[in-house]
């Protein structure tokens, strides 16, 4: 399967599984934080999420999370408690959530000569953490990459990791409408983005607790990104 081979030595982009090798199915969970929201977090704000973590173990569902190297400089204890976790991986979101390409749900922006140097940032803040083994996976803040990007973190050795069902829980107040968004997209091989921020994704906790039940109910086997990616890149 070519899906891994960037083309024409661009940065590799995976937005799901293979259809036909059973059904799995990856939940990815988006740390997000910017490099300025330091003084919102002081002063209460929830950008971690441990419930939602606690559940994941609870339910025992392997997950991938897309860290920012900020929020690991925020939550060192979190971060390094989900790296060493079996069920979890970590993988890269950037160190600041700043945007790779302009005009990108209002994100500020990386320059493009920035972008690799951004990521070994992130990479870096994992490590001092204490986690031990990051995926060389890369998540585009708000999803935004055009070419330039993929050929600016050719360097950098990731596969940028996008998804093929959008939860919707950003901002989502409904848990039920989150879940239900998810049942109806979830297909063999999907990669499922969502987020583990109170603040900005308060309803999903709530929206796992259904969603994982009904997905095993259906026949489905939840997976790290890195088994999708190596149904992927095996025998075809």
């Amino acid at each position: 399967v070519e899906v891994l081979a960037g083309p024409a030595g661009l940065t590799p982009v995976f937005s799901n599984g293979p259809r036909t090798h059973g059904r799995t199915v990856a939940l990815t969970f988006d740390a997000d934080m910017t490099a300025d929201q330091g003084p919102r977090a002081a002063a209460g704000e929830h950008f971690d999420n441990p419930r939602l973590i606690a559940a994941l173990r609870t339910l025992k569902v392997p997950a991938t999370v897309f860290m920012t190297g900020r929020w690991a400089e925020e939550y060192p204890a979190q971060a390094r408690s989900i790296g060493r976790d079996p069920l979890f991986e970590v993988a890269n979101h950037s160190y600041s959530h700043h945007a790779f390409t302009g005009d990108c749900y209002g994100l500020p922006t990386v320059s493009r000569d920035a972008m690799r140097a951004d990521v070994e940032r992130a990479y870096a803040a994992f490590r001092k953490a204490g986690v031990p083994d990051a995926r060389p996976y890369f998540r585009f803040p708000g999803g935004c990459y055009d070419r330039e990007a993929l050929k600016a973190l050719t360097s950098a050795g990731v596969t940028a990791v996008q998804w093929d069902v959008i939860s919707g829980d950003a901002f989502a107040t409904d848990a039920d409408a989150v879940a239900r968004q998810v049942l109806d997209g979830v297909r063999p091989g999907s990669v499922v983005v969502m987020h583990c921020t109170r603040s900005a994704a308060p309803a999903t906790e709530r929206a796992v607790r259904r969603i994982v039940p009904e997905l095993r109910a259906r026949g489905y086997r939840f997976v790290k990104v890195s088994e999708l990616i190596g149904a992927a890149s095996g025998p075809s």
